[in-house]
């Protein structure tokens, strides 16, 4: 356990201070909701599920560019070999590296959220609790999936555009009810939603993904 721990720290610490992923998936993401908010009419806010589309859009998008960071970093570094031959299982690393990912996608999205309530001139969630479960819940199937496939591009030349073609095809069904819930968070009508049957989706996604994950990331880490 604290081996997975140091790792974690390990992977914030090294894309936090390279000054690359964080602070370029945080301008992006700004960066798009600036782009959209110039859409919408002077003093006219913009509608609830536009709102969470443009928020899980730049989620997403600031996801590619965190888990590319933190592969490559990596890759330039040779720490892979080291990893493979340390005594932490293929899982553990891709533990370490959904949690590190995860935090740092939580760090963005942090920045995010006033930016959407300011530009695009949103109420804040009301519903705190319902909101964090489900800012959780996706976030996990986002970092689940982005563990794996930046991983499958490690040592490829075009390795952002791979992961790019490869994650938002997947991500559908996932960035859908992220979307629907969270326009009735906006709306504060989540509750009269098919609240149950979109966290299904949600659950669903993330379990198959994460089984998906421990399968496949020992093959796709050690380049077999």
């Amino acid at each position: 356990m604290a081996s997975l721990f140091a790792l974690i720290g390990k992977d914030v610490r090294l894309v936090s201070g390279s000054g690359q992923g964080v602070a370029q998936a945080a301008l992006l993401g700004l960066l798009l909701v600036f782009v959209f908010s110039l859409a919408r009419q002077s003093g006219t806010p913009v509608p609830p599920q536009w709102v969470a589309a443009i928020f899980w859009l730049a989620s997403a998008f600031s996801l590619i560019l965190i888990f590319n960071t933190l592969f490559s970093l990596e890759e330039d570094n040779n720490a892979r070999t080291g990893l493979l031959l340390s005594p932490l299982s293929p899982q553990a690393v891709w533990l370490a590296k959904a949690l590190g990912g995860g935090v740092l996608l939580l760090v963005v999205q942090s920045i995010l959220y006033p930016a959407v309530i300011v530009f695009l001139g949103a109420a804040p969630v009301e519903q705190v609790l319902p909101g964090l479960g489900l800012l959780v819940a996706v976030d996990w199937g986002l970092v689940v999936l982005g563990a794996l496939l930046g991983a499958l591009g490690q040592g490829q030349a075009g390795r952002d555009s791979l992961l790019s073609i490869i994650v938002f095809p997947l991500l559908v069904p996932l960035l859908l009810a992220g979307i629907r819930l969270g326009g009735g968070l906006v709306a504060g009508t989540a509750m009269q939603l098919d609240w149950g049957s979109w966290m299904g989706v949600v659950g669903a996604f993330d379990a198959l993904f994460t089984g998906a994950a421990l399968l496949l990331f020992p093959f796709v880490y050690a380049g077999h």
